[in-house]
């Protein structure tokens, strides 16, 4: 290779060093890059790639640099694995992201079935639509027989810019128990309900998204009902407004199905009553933590807490579900106005051949949460009588080639009514 100089001479000899050797001072040696390279790309657009990294706004880069835009291509959905290549050129660095794509449409398919509740859903999922990132899905569920149905599209970015947006249309209808003095009252509830959303990205990772929707409530009593006489009206709609700002902090590194890092996301809601022309406000915070052991062990943790207007009402919006926070609990069982849950997960990898596409965890789990009733004090969180604590295990076939892509199934036991269990179902992690 020739040199025109001593100082390029040098300069590709203390790049050598830097990738040889992890040592001090790395962040501070920087090279000039003049070209990116994506190779083994088949659906996904380069163009698409650089909106993610944004390299040339730094045309000199740390090999640090480099290895994090190579981990933040690994946690696109998109991608599957991504590893890097530096050459040297006359006028600067060639960087060379060698690139596996994921598999990002796929099916639809699920089903689960707790006491009290059974469902199945059907439709498509592409988290990479044009090769741009673009996330489109529609799906059918069948909720204990009432007919749901839900249309999202999400741009992550505009033109290669840092905003995006979102829309969504969805009618979500269920057999609702809502809990009165004299006992549960079956409703069957409908929602309609259409919504926008920008998004700004402040660098990767780090995130706020803003909007509201419209959307319909409509609660009439079931047929089928555990009390005789049961109160409440017997049918009702309320059209509401909903504005809402989600921030999110995004450190989690993924190697396939692996994760280590933590994510911080904080929701802010308020909804407008039009009927009654009241306000309504949510705050929900959601933290986990991830952190590979060995080989094999990847432990992992999500601690959410929320709070809510505090009235005295069967309609209080935190739930107690099975398939939500507290598994083996069953279907929507009890209702809150503030919640803290803590679950906790030891994921062990048996079997995982390679680069092969087939993987199995085995699952042990700890499930602890506890609520506010409607209209109580903070004090209830702390009282007894409040606390669900499940245990269990569980097992995951995962499917590698595709971002969560996983067949879960756990089975957890209520620790202090062992009466109380169930079998829970899904795809993708619990959490």
């Amino acid at each position: 290779m020739y040199f025109e100089n001593l100082s390029w001479l040098l300069m590709i000899i203390a790049g050598c060093f830097v990738w040889a050797v992890p040592v001090w001072g790395q962040d501070t040696l920087s090279f000039p890059v003049h070209r990116v390279v994506y190779s083994g790309l088949d659906k996904t657009k380069e163009a698409h790639l650089n909106a993610v990294l944004r390299l040339y706004e730094h045309p000199d880069l740390s090999a640090n640099q480099i290895e994090a835009a190579a981990q933040k291509l690994r946690n696109l959905n998109s991608i599957a694995s991504a590893d890097v290549l530096i050459d040297t050129l006359e006028k600067g660095l060639q960087v060379t992201f060698q690139i596996e794509e994921a598999r990002t449409l796929f099916p639809i398919l699920n089903f689960g079935s707790v006491r009290g509740n059974t469902w199945f859903q059907a439709g498509f999922n592409d988290i990479n639509w044009l090769g741009k990132g673009i996330q489109m899905s529609a799906f059918y569920r069948n909720n204990d027989n009432r007919n749901n149905f839900n249309f999202y599209y999400r741009v992550p970015y505009i033109k290669g810019s840092k905003w995006g947006g979102s829309f969504n249309f969805f009618r979500w209808a269920s057999v609702e128990p809502l809990f009165f003095d004299e006992g549960e009252v079956r409703f069957d509830y409908d929602n309609l309900s259409f919504g926008l959303t920008a998004l700004h990205e402040f660098k990767t990772g780090h995130h706020i998204d803003f909007g509201g929707s419209f959307f319909i409530e409509h609660y009439r009593k079931s047929n089928d009902q555990p009390l005789e006489n049961p109160p409440g009206p017997d049918s009702f709609r309320q059209p509401k407004i909903l504005g809402k700002v989600v921030h999110t902090l995004n450190k989690i590194n993924y190697n396939y199905y692996k994760a280590e890092g933590f994510d911080n996301t904080t929701m802010i809601e308020t909804v407008y009553n039009t009927l009654d022309r009241d306000w309504f406000f949510i705050v929900l915070n959601d933290f986990r933590y991830f952190k590979i052991l060995s080989n094999s062990g990847n432990l992992a943790l999500r601690l959410r807490t929320g709070i809510s207007s505090n009235r005295n009402t069967p309609f209080a919006p935190f739930v107690l579900d099975s398939n939500i926070n507290i598994r083996g609990s069953g279907n929507r069982i009890d209702r809150g106005t503030a919640q803290a849950i803590l679950n906790l997960e030891y994921r062990h990898t048996v079997w995982d051949n390679g680069n092969q596409k087939f993987a199995v965890q085995m699952v042990a789990f700890s499930d602890l949460g506890t609520w506010r009733n409607p209209g109580g004090t903070l004090e209830d969180l702390f009282d007894a009588d409040n606390f669900r604590h499940f245990v269990g295990g569980g097992v995951r076939l995962v499917y590698k080639k595709a971002f969560n892509s996983i067949l879960r199934l756990d089975y957890g036991i209520d620790l202090y009514n062992s009466n109380e269990r169930g079998l829970v179902m899904g795809i993708g992690q619990y959490f």
